[in-house]
């Protein structure tokens, strides 16, 4: 078992950055995929990025293509999302996701442990 807390969340105006990051603690965090989604007021969640055991695989969400990025430090047990060039439809509550399975999996129901989610806004 895992558990997951995410930071980095916050306010950033059009075209900023900010790096979130997910902490993981327990065992073996080198034997997840993990994965990044977001959920806006009245929307679904949706996934946005995920990573490999090793960190070698990743995919994307083609909204967020060429302007975010995934990565991993497995001896930190950290994930990492950077968010490059932020629009207002960026705005979700962002959610880090650990999966036991093989696979960069890219839907919610594919993943096993969750955490509590971490805000960002980006305001126009």
């Amino acid at each position: 078992q895992v558990q997951l807390v995410e930071s980095g969340g916050g306010l950033v105006q059009v075209g900023g950055s900010l790096r979130l990051s997910c902490a993981a603690s327990g065992r073996s965090f080198s034997s997840y995929v993990m994965g990044w989604f977001r959920q806006a007021p009245g929307k679904e969640r949706e996934f946005v990025a995920a990573i490999s055991r090793s960190g070698g695989g990743t995919n994307f969400a083609d909204s967020v293509k060429g302007r975010f990025t995934i990565s991993r430090d497995n001896a930190k047990n950290t994930v990492y999302l950077q968010m490059n060039s932020l629009k207002p439809e960026d705005t979700a509550a962002y959610y880090c996701a650990a999966r036991s399975s093989w696979g960069v999996a890219i839907t919610q129901y594919d993943y096993d442990y969750w955490g509590q989610g971490t805000q960002v806004t980006v305001s126009s």
